[in-house]
């Protein structure tokens, strides 16, 4: 078996007596492929960078990919992924390209419990009644498995049949959608491989599951940035999650499973978002990962009965012994990615985007203001100032939104869409959908104009577009 990170392109190739490119350039080398067996219960971790070749073939055996099985003899590219593959009989991979770290790790204790919470998530799934299965919540610092956990139990709920809901809390991700997005979405067909929920039909024909996600806006990097207009689309977003349940039996039974960011998990706010949550989205079970602190702290607060007389479980789950912490670099490589993927797609699924030339004055557009643009940054949502109104005013020290007029500034932003018409208050400029984001091209201060880049063919009529500093700006997108 080839020692990982030993096997060098070209090692053995025979020199050609007469090079293949003009000017005397050496021919590329080949990437050679090496075999890796690896025992039952065992995972195949790597990190593989971005632009670089990493790509993986199931020989023989049985192996998942954060609960996705992988095809035999298909080859998986796997470039920018940071992963574990895990097998439960045994297998033989054939893997080619180079990685930053890789290597066969038999420490995975942590897969058997999971599996087992998928287990106990089952049972309640048949044993659900009016109120419907499982709403699990899953909370920890950030680099510790969460979004693992997840997308494993929602794979193998798919693989059982059900229909989980997925809720992504994290505005720093995007599940379906660019960073600087909340979304859910019931999983009904079986995740992919490489990109994992699949990929929105957006302008053209997929390969990969097809979802059509509930997004909302939310333009900043963290929920503490403006925690009033993260609760306000906590609350719109589990009014249209609950009502959807409820006219899904299946996806009802089958439940909802949540992902959050680890800027929840702040004591010093006596974990009022988290109090939120819970509340607004009926969770019945919090899963706590990472953290003994946190977890003895939900546990205090939510495993006690409660004035209606229930008790919410707190159990804590492992953290896998492949986790590692993400860099800046990282993390900005891969928002750019997911922005370049929902538009232009995959290189296997290519979409089509649209470009749009619009006059000023055809665009309204506003502004989402950062907690430094104003002294006082409450929204009005749960205000405690009675004089408070909460119509759209632009002058405003408590508004969230300015009407803002085009300039060169938005160049390479990502504007969303809202399903409300420009003329809305703010309450409803904030609490809408979206229904999908624009990146703009250029702006033309002489001529007036704006050209966006679209996902979809026809105009989007009258409607609220929102600005906002999160993610940051991508310059190269059309290069």
């Amino acid at each position: 078996m080839a020692l990982p990170g030993l096997s060098l392109p070209g090692l053995g190739l025979q020199p050609s007596a007469t090079p293949a490119y003009g000017g005397g350039a050496p021919a590329p080398t080949e990437v050679t492929a090496r075999r890796e067996d690896l025992p039952p219960q065992s995972e195949w971790r790597f990190e593989a960078a971005f632009g670089q070749q990493y790509e993986i073939r199931l020989t023989s055996g049985q192996a998942e990919l954060f609960g996705v099985e992988l095809a035999p003899k298909q080859t998986y590219n796997l470039s920018g992924c940071k992963g574990a593959i895990f097998t439960w009989q045994g297998c033989q991979l054939e893997v080619t390209g180079n990685a930053e770290s890789e290597y066969s790790a038999h420490e995975t204790e942590y897969a058997v419990e999971w599996l087992n919470l998928h287990g106990m998530l089952e049972t309640a799934r048949d044993e659900a009644q009016q109120d419907g299965g499982p709403r699990v919540l899953v909370v920890g610092p950030d680099h510790v498995g969460k979004s693992s956990l997840v997308r494993s139990v929602a794979a193998w709920a798919v693989k059982a049949g059900r229909t989980p809901t997925i809720v992504n809390l994290d505005p720093r991700k995007g599940l379906l959608a660019p960073p600087g997005s909340l979304t859910a979405v019931a999983v009904a067909s079986q995740l992919d491989v490489e990109n994992g929920y699949g990929i929105t039909p957006i302008s053209g024909p997929t390969v990969s599951p097809v979802q059509t996600p509930l997004t909302y806006s939310y333009p900043y990097a963290s929920s503490a940035d403006k925690p009033t207009v993260y609760k306000a689309l906590l609350t719109r977003m589990a009014l249209s999650v609950t009502n959807k349940l409820e006219e899904d039996a299946s996806a009802k039974r089958s439940g909802i499973i949540m992902d959050t960011p680890g800027s929840l998990n702040d004591p010093k706010s006596n974990y009022d978002l988290i109090n939120h949550i819970v509340s607004e989205f009926s969770i019945n079970l919090i899963l706590s990962i990472g953290s003994e602190k946190l977890l003895n702290d939900l546990t205090r607060r939510f495993s006690k009965e409660r004035v209606t007389g229930e008790s919410i479980p707190v159990l804590r789950i492992s953290r896998p012994g492949g986790t590692v912490e993400r860099d800046a670099a990282y993390m900005k490589q891969l928002r750019m990615s997911q922005i370049r993927q929902y538009f232009f797609g995959t290189a296997k699924e290519a979409l089509n985007p649209h470009s749009h030339s619009i006059n000023f004055g055809e665009l309204s557009i506003y502004r989402a203001k950062s907690s430094s643009d104003a002294t006082n940054t409450s929204s009005g949502y749960g205000a405690d100032d009675d004089d408070y109104t909460p119509n759209f005013d632009t002058t405003s020290a408590y508004a969230d939104f300015e009407k803002a007029t085009p300039s060169v500034a938005m160049t390479g932003s990502l504007v969303g869409i809202k399903f409300c018409p420009s003329s809305s208050d703010e309450d409803t400029i904030r609490d809408s959908a979206v229904m999908g984001y624009l990146y703009v091209a250029e702006v033309d201060e002489v001529r007036k104009k704006v050209r966006f880049l679209a996902p979809h063919p026809q105009r989007w009529g009258d409607r609220a577009l929102v600005w906002g500093s999160w993610p940051e700006v991508v310059a190269d997108l059309l290069t």
